[in-house]
């Protein structure tokens, strides 16, 4: 048996093992005693290692199928109830050395580039904390000249300090290029909450195929999760692939050793995964890509990434569609974005014409075009509970002091109220009657489910107070 402890840092993504695990996969998923045997073994909330995950991608039946999905809505339910986390992503700057086949960025398209100034930040997150937002996913392409940490740091002070009427952004997650060790220790020092890096594709060849420049290095790519909590000391990391770019079973597979890899060595998993699928954008011919995951497949893939890691965030953003939202939603998100511009400047409406005339264009297409307002109301509909909670990563509950409490089960008694307290500034500060109508009434009834009852009670106090204008009160 595989063993992930056993392997060097630059090897833990291994092309054999992969291999082996799906050949294996294909036979036993024929035998209807393992998949029981699994999906049990899935219901206690354990979680799943990458070769039992490699027999449910097997699976290709409606009866199975549904199966594994009921017992995905099982896992999720216990462990994150109705709690939808909702954030937004903040483009920071469009200039990339990278030549990347897949990405509306990369330096060959003849697109405007802009870097926003600190004064442009500032009304970019204006207009995001108008729409309610607190959590805010930083992005910029890679370019040390336009774009060098120095500037990532500015950014992410300018962010903080920015301060309202209801409050501030509270979180600020940031999805940059692989760095170094001593570049991790200063995001680490910015407070920043999540390190997110998305491996994009786990298959060397193809990652090698995809991608020109800095970022064709892959084992610098693979290991930066290494670096970034071994040599950085940030606790929270966020890993995930582009799905469309190589064979999906073999990318989860990779994507779950990946997870198993950083428990062993860091004493915790990722804090999130997420699941992004290639859409179309500028100067990329989408229809060359061989691997693109339809529908069917990638509700399998996100329904059997919940049940591998139960207690990890997993992120869905307005990559997919209103409609498949909800269903993925049901199998194993946690994380949705809301209302999402994935333009440098697209927030405020600055204008996005260069001096050379050149039009810039998004990273890629977007699906979703809701507001944030309709999203929330739609998921209310739907009974699950928007939430904008930041309050583990400001209470120093993160990583390996984050982990032992959600895996047994005490986190429900403040991710539950905090969800609760977090919505309700949320109606409070930006709903319209309708939402306001239809989110105390969901509110009201669930106060009354936070499981230990002295946290009730002052969970049901806190929120006394916050319609009665406190903010900010939390667990």
């Amino acid at each position: 048996m595989y063993n992930v402890k056993s392997m060097d840092s630059n090897e833990f993504i291994d092309d054999g093992e992969i291999l082996e695990s799906i050949s294996e996969a294909k036979k036993l998923v024929k035998d209807q005693a393992e998949i029981d045997r699994i999906l049990a073994k899935a219901r206690q909330y354990k979680g799943l290692t990458h070769r039992e995950a490699a027999v449910l991608l097997e699976i290709d039946d409606d009866e199975t199928l549904e199966k594994m999905y009921k017992t995905a809505r099982e896992v999720k339910e216990e462990i994150y109830g109705k709690r939808i986390v909702i954030f937004a992503p903040l483009y920071l700057s469009n200039y990339c050395v990278n030549n990347c086949k897949y990405c509306g960025f990369k330096c060959s398209n003849k697109i405007g580039r802009h870097k926003l100034t600190q004064e442009e930040i500032r009304e970019e997150v204006r207009a995001l904390e108008a729409m309610g937002h607190k959590r805010l996913l930083l992005e910029a392409g890679e370019d040390d000249e336009n774009c060098p940490i120095e500037y990532i740091l500015e950014c992410i002070k300018t962010i903080y300090d920015e301060k309202f009427e209801n409050g501030a952004i509270r979180r600020v997650n940031i999805d940059i290029a692989a760095t170094t060790a001593e570049n991790y220790k200063k995001l680490k020092n910015a407070k920043i909450g999540t390190y997110l890096l998305f491996q994009e594709t786990y298959h060397k060849p193809t990652y090698l195929e995809m991608h020109k420049g800095p970022k064709h290095n892959y084992e610098w790519h693979t290991e930066a999760m290494d670096r970034a909590m071994l040599g950085g000391g940030i606790d929270d990391v966020g890993i995930g692939a582009l799905y469309g770019l190589y064979d999906y079973h073999y990318e989860t597979i990779a994507l779950l050793m990946h997870a198993e890899h950083l428990e062993a060595v860091a004493g915790v998993g990722p804090h999130t995964i997420s699941i992004p699928r290639l859409l179309p954008a500028e100067g990329v011919d989408y229809e060359s890509f061989p691997y693109l995951v339809n529908d069917r497949d990638f509700k399998k893939l996100v329904a059997i990434i919940r049940l591998a890691v139960p207690y990890t965030g997993m992120i869905l953003t307005t990559r997919e569609s209103v409609d498949f939202r909800k269903e993925l939603l049901e199998v194993g998100i946690s994380q949705m974005s809301a209302g999402s511009s994935v333009d440098v400047g697209g927030y405020a409406n600055r204008n996005t014409i260069d001096e050379e005339g050149l039009e810039e264009k998004p990273q890629f297409n977007l699906a979703d075009h809701r507001k944030p307002i309709d999203v929330i109301k739609d998921l209310v509909k739907d009974g699950y509970i928007p939430s904008y909670c930041t309050a583990c990563y400001r209470e120093g509950r993160t990583g390996d002091r984050f982990m032992p409490l959600a895996k047994s089960g005490q986190i429900k008694n403040c991710c539950h109220p905090n969800a609760l307290l977090t919505f309700e500034e949320y109606i409070s500060d930006y709903a319209d009657e309708e939402l306001k109508q239809m989110g105390q009434k969901m509110i009201d009834a669930e106060i009354q489910n936070v499981p230990n009852e002295k946290q009730r009670e002052r969970a049901a106090d806190y929120l006394r107070k916050i319609r009665s204008g406190a903010r900010d009160l939390r667990f």
